[in-house]
């Protein structure tokens, strides 16, 4: 044991030693045969580029690959291409599982014309051969042939993610998960083996850019009690203490907020979003008072997802790890990490308003058979049933708020990257809502979590969006109203509102049995009655001549006595 310390305290101080004039010949002579002899080199330059600029959607990606040579280099073709890869790690027994997914691949045409003559490179002339890319708005479809659960996914796989890595600041994602985009230069020559061609890489290069593409605002999501990593609502009892009694029930339910926006490089917040949260207090007595909201914390959650296989459904809806497949060989990674938000304290307490329950309405009219054998006195009825219940007080004892709280997302200290779903890797977000609550004293919390889209502004995202949104509008505003179809017509067909208007209203023929022996079931001496929708029973109908015949429809409305036409 002693033995192999005094090694590694030797080593190092081997390695500490300062170097000898021997080693400093050396290194001369073979700095002095570099700049004689210098050695074959690739590289890609690109224009007006620093290492913090971010490429996005249309944005074009010039400059230059040059290549020289120290010796004759017969080649058959030179290859520039713009490629987007995604790679996922994952541990494995012996070595690390690592997955690579090309979903990019642009290829630029290099012309016959600056090739040299035999295409072969001459030793000590510099080759400059430009390019130009432009970032696209989104993938081909076969970009992403896989299996899917919805034809939903694939729209969401062919548009552009993100770089994942390589930022300047944190981009809240885990090493396992990498997105890159790459300019590579190759020179390559074709060869001959075994009878087949094979291609042979004889020189290459690489430069990595930064993409942030911009991205378009997304419905709401479809979320249900499934999906694990969202609280839209929560309902607590409130008690001063453990041992007391209920003071009441508060119920918060969230509304999904709107985008949040970032520029072009995510350095700054161009529309920040809204948190919408509706509070209803139901006390337990009258005496009780709604809470005091003292203030919001928040905070936000990046959670990336990631697989070795390709994945067939949305992978924040519903339970990452429970949906793979039973007997599959695709391993599946998740990672999350938050950053807090201001506090948000209020300057002043929410109005509370009392929530009246509407009484529901039976469907019959009162005022048109105000005397009617069926339908009886309803107005007295209710009357008295509204005033019960205002009364009563336990329909209006409920009380509600709705609380608008405003985000700032920490763009100084972090990247956000916006929210995407790819074949093989996703990032959506989450906003963790706390509201701290007094009430007599007691105090308590409510914690919610709502998903939050971060997009990004660009040449067709979110502003242009929004800009044709507004056109449209405008151009419906200014639109001069349509004129009045010809009276007499009717040709046109009618609306749905019409039409469920006029099938609710439509009339129905009912058969009442005789009474005292005159006319059995289904015999000449029944009597005929219509009913309506809200208009109740209609009695009467013999007015116009007696009573209508069970086997016969109802009169036209259009005669005198009727309101309404048969259909």
């Amino acid at each position: 044991m002693s033995g192999a310390s005094l090694t590694l305290v030797k080593s190092a101080v081997d390695m500490a030693a300062p170097p000898t004039s021997t080693s400093l010949l050396r290194a001369a002579r073979t700095k002095k045969m570099a700049a004689a002899y210098p050695k074959s080199d690739i590289a890609v330059h690109l224009k007006d580029h620093y290492s913090s600029k971010v490429f996005t959607t249309s944005s074009p990606v010039t400059g230059e690959v040059t290549i020289t040579t120290r010796r004759e280099v017969a080649f058959d073709a030179i290859q520039i291409l713009l490629q987007g890869t995604t790679k996922t790690v994952f541990d494995g027994m012996n070595a690390a599982q690592r997955v690579t997914h090309t979903f990019l691949k642009m290829i630029m045409p290099v012309p016959d014309e600056i090739y040299p003559g035999p295409k072969v490179l001459v030793p000590g002339q510099t080759y400059t051969i430009p390019f130009h890319f432009v970032i696209p708005g989104q993938l081909t479809i076969n970009a992403c042939n896989h299996k899917r659960l919805s034809d939903q996914l694939q729209d969401q796989h062919v548009l552009l993610p993100p770089s994942i890595g390589g930022w300047e600041r944190d981009d809240m994602a885990p090493m396992m998960a990498q997105v890159d985009y790459t300019i590579v230069a190759r020179v390559v020559r074709d060869d001959v083996v075994g009878g087949a061609v094979k291609r042979t890489r004889i020189m290459e290069a690489t430069r990595t850019i930064q993409v942030l593409p911009a991205t378009v605002e997304e419905p709401p999501l479809n979320i249900t009690d499934k999906d694990r990593i969202y609280r839209m609502s929560k309902t607590k009892t409130l008690r001063k203490n453990l041992l007391a009694t209920k003071l009441g029930r508060l119920t918060a339910h969230a509304a999904q907020p709107g985008p949040a926006i970032l520029s072009a490089d995510a350095r700054r917040v161009m529309a920040h979003p809204m948190a919408h949260v509706s509070l209803t207090f139901d006390p337990e007595s009258p005496r009780t008072l709604p809470p005091t909201i003292t203030s919001v914390t928040a905070k936000l959650t990046a959670h990336t997802y990631f697989s070795s296989g390709t994945i067939s459904s949305l992978p924040n809806l519903g339970v990452w790890q429970q949906e793979q497949q039973p007997y599959s060989l695709d391993r599946r990674g998740y990672f999350s990490t938050s950053t807090a938000l201001p506090t948000t304290h209020l300057a002043a307490q929410p109005a509370w308003t009392p929530l009246a329950t509407p009484r529901r309405d039976s469907g019959y009219s009162d005022s048109d058979s105000p005397t009617s054998p069926l339908t009886g006195n309803n107005n007295n009825n209710n009357n008295n049933t509204t005033t019960t219940t205002n009364k009563t007080g336990g329909l209006l004892a409920k009380t509600t708020t709705t609380l608008v709280l405003p985000l700032a997302l920490p763009t100084a200290r972090k990247t956000l990257l916006p929210t995407f779903h790819s074949c093989i890797a996703s990032r959506v977000y989450t906003l963790h809502l706390t509201l701290h609550l007094r009430v007599r004293g007691a105090a308590s919390t409510v914690a919610l979590v709502v998903p939050l889209q971060v997009g990004v502004e660009g040449a067709a995202g979110f502003q242009d969006h929004q800009q044709q949104q507004d056109e449209d509008a405008a151009v419906v505003v200014s639109a001069p109203p349509p004129p009045p179809p010809p009276p007499g017509l009717g040709l046109g067909l009618p609306s749905f509102e019409e039409a469920a208007a006029d099938e609710f209203f439509r009339p129905r023929v009912l058969r009442v049995p005789g009474e005292g022996g005159e006319g059995g079931e289904g015999g000449e001496g029944e009597a005929g009655f219509v009913s309506g929708g809200s208009a109740g029973f209609v009695l009467g109908l013999g007015s116009q001549g007696g009573a209508v015949p069970v086997g016969e429809l109802p009169p036209v409305y259009g005669e005198a006595g009727y309101r309404r036409r048969v259909d």
